[in-house]
């Protein structure tokens, strides 16, 4: 009957385990196999990679490896075949102790992309641990006065395998006074009981030697045995009695030291000193239970001597015996089970694993980033973990297995606004109070090329001075890249093209590394005024990015051209610094009254502003003070100093210095050659024919001053007209625009290049009847600072200005025509007009 128990509960254990089985593996939907323990190195265990469906040919390119919580040496996988086998030996006792779940957890990870799967091995129980009991030899003190059926416990034996393999039967040699009786409290307890079927007389036999032989379930069996050697006793009669066999009993654990477990109470039906009792725990308790439990031998009060651990174990069976103070001693027996209470006293646990770190800040949502594992030493809802994230991080776990997460990216990263995140990973159990355990990740944001170099303005202006050292500095161009190592990493380059006839590249250039702008050459302000530079920035990465920055350079003048004289046809005659521009010789008549004008030297300069602005004088040479001449200091006109008369020399030689105002000073020199003549030698007519020509000639100089002096008065009328016009509106704007208002004086300041507007090329040129256009006004612009005016007084300002300009260009070229005429009444008129007009002009401008 008990043979058919066994089997029943074999056949149930069997059944349930392969209910849990296919409940584990429809659960997980991870790859599940069985090896048995003790399996030799090289063991086939299974076809992971076929079972996971990857090709053989990627397991190494794309990093196939396992790993495990345990001991990572028990499996390994053959990269060429894909097999998992056994590694080294795998002892299931020293794995998972008397767990019936013995199962190695191994995490397979295949990158490129990242996958991870989970797989179980489990281990299966071979019988290959015998029976082993507390002793070999154990001793049994029995009185000859014990009643039939008088029972003695024996202490069973211990098989660290599992199931069927530790389900142990036991057997008694053959003996005419004891027979063997086995109860069975729960699947795994039993409680042996040495029974007593025949009165014993010590003065017969005075020891009975037995052997007790334990047998394990399984295939093959293995045994285990003790001798048992029963010595009998006489006198006392009476042995102690429990009230009960079996006291059970539940403790919390982490009890606190010197805490009661129970108080045993036994009695004994003799008198004297055999009624007398002490306990105490039973010759085969373990040590463990003895470091952990300690009895009072008086009392029979047990306490709790050292720390109890739910976790290291989770019951404890006390063997104790009360013996009296008889001769020989009898006592009783019985034991204690103490079933030890879970308290939440463990944090959980995480560990962070496989991280694929530095995170590309372009990488897609989903991403894994991490392997998290949690666990927990507790039980039931102590033991149940869950995880949460630090809030405020663009992450989330993703729950892959049992108390298996991913840390995979749920959100947009920006290097250049957050360049690392730590992580921290909360586990949190389900005790009261609940236990938590943090980790952190410290995740990595890598940088790829999303920024482009940027310049802090578009464009800059740049001057730069003409006649320039060759390789000269002239600025520096700096970028700012946002990302980080080579694509932050700028190098500058120039925009090739085409400045007149010539190459950008041949005027400057860029350091590519520090964006420095090199004029390569020297430049002439001259040649070329203003040169459009472009610089553009490109990054190192891939692919490069880019902008552009635009340098306007302004080349400023210096006064490095001296001025050139005009010969009397137009062309240029001697240059500056030589030795001077001989002139054809002038006739001039004696008697001529001063300031009359008998010659001009004219000239021009390359240069701009003050370094062109031209003046005239007779140069310092012997005899130069006595001259009847003079020349006009803005002018270059050559006009009688004095009424010239019989005492002045017949040939006057003058010597005509022309300055520019630059610093240093250029000058060039003109010489005039005058000869006085009398009026009476002036060269005369030959023939009569000649006479009529040249009174014919006179007649058309008159027709001509009187269309003159009739252009003259209809320009005065349009002159006083605007005049009028222009103080009108002048007097009429606000106080604080307008002409006629008092106001702050604006003091007028030349800058360091100077804000003469005259030059070779923007020289205001004024026609005259003959010769070249004059060059001798000056136009000065200074830089006013802007008015409050509005852009329509502003338009209508310079239309008035330019009104004003053409009345004064017309009477110039009457001017020049009335000089060709002798017309000297109308020359006076004019040169009135002339003043008053630019006292005019002056008055507007200040």
């Amino acid at each position: 009957m008990v043979s058919s128990m066994r089997k029943d509960r074999e056949v149930g254990h069997l059944l349930l385990l392969l209910l849990l089985l296919a409940f584990w593996e429809a659960g997980s939907g991870q790859v599940h196999y069985s090896v048995p323990e003790e399996a030799k190195h090289g063991t086939f265990v299974g076809r992971i990679a076929q079972d996971l469906g990857l090709e053989l040919a990627e397991l190494v390119p794309r990093r196939f490896r396992v790993a495990s919580k345990e001991r990572g040496d028990l499996l390994e996988v053959n990269l060429q075949n894909g097999i998992l086998f056994v590694n080294s030996r795998i002892d299931r006792e020293e794995l998972c102790g008397r767990s019936l779940e013995c199962s190695v957890h191994l995490e397979v990870i295949v990158d490129r992309p990242l996958q991870v799967f989970h797989v179980e091995v489990e281990v299966r129980d071979i019988n290959d641990n015998t029976p082993i009991f507390p002793m070999t030899i154990k001793t049994i003190w029995f009185h000859e006065s014990r009643l039939l059926d008088s029972r003695f416990p024996l202490e069973g034996a211990s098989d660290a395998d599992i199931g069927a393999n530790a389900l142990l039967s036991y057997k008694l040699s053959s003996s005419e006074f004891f027979f063997l009786d086995v109860q069975t409290s729960d699947e795994l307890s039993q409680s042996l009981s040495l029974v007593l079927k025949k009165s014993l007389d010590r003065e017969d036999t005075d020891q009975v030697d037995l052997l007790l032989v334990a047998t394990d379930g399984g295939k093959p069996e293995l045994t285990g045995s003790v001798q048992l050697l029963i010595k009998v006793l006489d006198v006392n009669d009476n042995e102690p009695v429990f009230d009960q066999p079996v006291y059970k009993v539940q403790l919390v654990e982490n009890s606190a030291n010197e805490t009661l477990v129970i108080k045993l109470n036994a009695s004994d039906a003799d008198e004297g000193s055999n009624s007398e009792i002490l306990y105490s725990f039973g010759s085969d308790v373990l040590s463990t239970i003895q470091t952990k439990f300690k009895i009072d031998r008086n009392s029979g009060e047990i306490r709790t001597k050292g720390q109890l651990d739910y976790e290291e174990m989770k019951s404890y069976e006390i063997q104790v015996t009360a013996s009296d103070n008889g001769s020989p001693s009898m006592s009783g027996h019985c034991k204690i089970s103490v079933k030890l209470l879970d308290v939440n006293d463990n944090r959980p646990k995480v560990l962070i694993t496989s991280l694929s770190l530095p995170i590309q800040e372009d990488a897609p949502l989903g991403t894994v980033i991490a392997l998290i594992s949690v666990s927990d030493r507790d039980s039931g809802a102590n033991g149940q973990v869950t995880c949460s994230l630090s809030p405020h991080a663009p992450f989330k776990l993703v729950s892959t297995f049992k108390n298996y997460y991913s840390l995979v990216l749920d959100g947009a990263l920006d290097r250049e606004s957050v360049e690392r995140y730590a992580v921290v990973v909360t586990a949190r159990d389900g005790g009261a109070p609940a236990l938590s355990a943090t980790a952190s990740v410290r995740v990595e944001v890598a940088d790829v090329n999303d920024n482009a170099p940027a310049f802090a303005q578009a464009e800059h202006t740049v001057f730069v001075r003409e006649n320039n050292a060759p390789g000269c500095h002239i600025f520096t161009v700096s970028a700012r890249d946002a990302d980080a190592g080579e694509n932050a990493r700028v190098s500058y380059s120039l925009v090739e093209r085409r400045v007149g006839e010539r190459a950008l590249s041949s005027y400057v250039s860029v350091h590519a590394e520090s964006g420095r702008v090199h004029a390569l050459q020297p430049l002439d302000r001259e040649e070329l005024e203003l040169l459009t530079v472009q610089v553009s920035a490109r990054d190192g990465g891939a692919p490069p990015l880019g902008s552009n920055v635009t340098l306007q350079v302004f080349v400023l003048d210096e006064n490095d051209n001296a001025p050139a004289l005009l010969a009397a046809g137009g062309g240029l005659g001697g240059g500056g610094g030589g030795p001077g521009a001989l002139s054809p010789s002038s006739l001039v008549a004696r008697g001529l009254g001063a300031g009359q004008v008998v010659a001009k030297v004219r000239a021009v300069d390359a240069d701009s502003g003050y370094n062109a602005w031209l003046s005239y004088e007779l140069a310092p040479e012997a005899g130069a003070a006595r001259s009847p001449f003079r020349v006009g200091l803005y002018t270059g006109e050559v006009s009688t100093a004095r009424a010239l008369d019989e005492a002045d020399a017949a040939r006057q030689r003058l010597l005509v210095l022309v300055r520019d105002h630059g610093e240093p000073a250029l000058t060039a020199t003109a010489t005039l050659l005058l000869s006085l003549v009398d009026g009476g030698q002036a060269p005369k007519a030959s023939s009569r024919a000649a006479a009529e020509g040249a009174a014919g000639a006179r007649a058309a100089l008159v027709d001509v001053n009187v269309y003159l002096i009739v252009a003259i008065c209809a320009v005065s009328s349009l002159l006083v007209l605007t005049l009028l016009l222009y103080a009108a509106l002048r007097c009429s704007a606000p106080p604080s625009q307008g002409a006629c208002a008092a106001g702050k004086p604006v003091l007028v300041c030349s800058s360091a290049v100077g804000s003469w507007s005259y030059s070779q090329q923007r020289r205001q040129r004024v026609c005259s009847g003959e010769g070249p256009p004059k060059a001798d006004l000056m136009a000065f612009s200074p830089s006013l600072p802007p008015g409050p005016s509005s852009a329509d007084s502003v338009s209508l300002t310079n239309l008035i200005h330019t009104i004003l300009f053409l009345p004064l260009t017309i009477y110039k070229c009457l001017y020049f025509l009335f000089i060709l005429n002798y017309v000297f009444l109308l020359n006076c008129c004019c040169i009135s007009l002339d003043i008053l007009f630019l006292l005019l002009l002056t008055s507007s401008f200040t």
